[in-house]
């Protein structure tokens, strides 16, 4: 995906920065939830399932000073499925593209082969970007457990032949030292001017947002190997006709798609239950997110094997 150019017209103050930093990390170490708190806006869903996150989806943070562009990107895996595939060719294409990488090591959890395989793969890069240390979840350790926890930290640079720029604890949930986080990659982007314009929080077309918000609600309580088989693409979204300027509803159709039949099943749940929980939770969220009453149409389509079919991946969107 080509990154955008300077805006034309746009005054650019003296030693003004813009730039792009990704958070990395394994499964459920806040990269998502670290994402949103600096933009200040939910647009990554997150959950505690492994490859919740299937864009890489850009928040953008505006200062006086600089702009920042977060890319949340997903997490690097061992790939099953040609999807798996593709989600580790674009985590990989992203880290090409930024100046800045955040490594996100929950403090809560000991550094594990996953995180020294994730920054090795990083080390290994022909243009290698700066490297921050994040250690997320402060709030959920002692400060001996987290001056260990930052020493181990600090040794992955001998083992891997590293040197981080940072290594900064951190609370997105406790709202603990993000600003100095956010002051950290912002020092470590190029002068340059603004790349988006003001206000925009991310350029991810809309339903893109709604499908991922759908997708975030469905994750919620499935068993463990529906998470991967579950898509969502909007169909149509369109205000209704005929009605008053200042009562608007937003018509939104919308599919998720699975693989098997017995999932269809569960997706849907006894009566219909686990389906229309699934459209009250993401309605909320996506009314939230549009500022827009919104009438919601979910329906359950069962697309066999789509994670390994190149024909239902590029429909799909991947």
């Amino acid at each position: 995906m080509p990154l955008p150019g300077g805006l034309a017209g746009h005054e650019t103050p003296e030693g003004f920065r813009s730039g792009f930093a990704c958070f990395v990390g394994r499964p459920n170490a806040g990269k998502s939830t670290l994402t949103n708190a600096l933009v200040g806006q939910k647009i990554a869903i997150a959950s505690s399932k492994p490859q919740t996150t299937r864009h890489a989806i850009r928040g953008i943070v505006h200062r006086p000073d600089a702009q920042l562009v977060l890319i949340d990107t997903p997490g690097l895996h061992r790939p099953r499925t040609l999807l798996g595939e593709r989600l580790n060719d674009l985590v990989r294409g992203t880290w090409t593209e930024v100046d800045v990488v955040g490594v996100c090591l929950p403090a809560n959890e000991r550094i594990g082969p996953g995180d020294t395989y994730l920054v090795r793969e990083i080390s290994l890069l022909p243009k290698r970007p700066v490297l921050v240390a994040v250690a997320t979840k402060s709030d959920l350790v002692s400060p001996q457990r987290m001056a260990e926890h930052l020493m181990a930290i600090q040794a992955l640079e001998t083992e891997l032949g590293i040197t981080w720029s940072h290594i900064i604890p951190v609370s997105a949930v406790g709202d603990d030292q993000l600003d100095v986080l956010a002051d950290t990659l912002v020092s470590l982007l190029p002068e340059g001017p603004a790349l988006y314009p003001d206000g925009d929080i991310t350029d991810e077309p809309e339903e893109i947002l709604v499908a991922e918000l759908i997708r975030e609600a469905a994750l919620e309580g499935v068993r463990d190997e529906l998470p991967h088989s579950i898509s969502v693409v909007v169909e149509e979204m369109n205000l209704r006709e005929g009605r008053d300027a200042d009562k608007p509803l937003l018509d939104i159709f919308a599919s998720m798609i699975v693989e098997r039949d017995s999932q269809k099943g569960i997706i849907i749940g006894h009566r219909g239950s686990r389906l229309r929980e699934i459209g009250a939770t993401s309605r909320v969220q996506i009314e939230t997110l549009l500022g827009t009453p919104v009438y919601l149409d979910l329906r359950v389509k069962v697309l066999k094997e789509w994670q390994r079919s190149a024909k239902h991946l590029n429909r799909l969107g991947f």
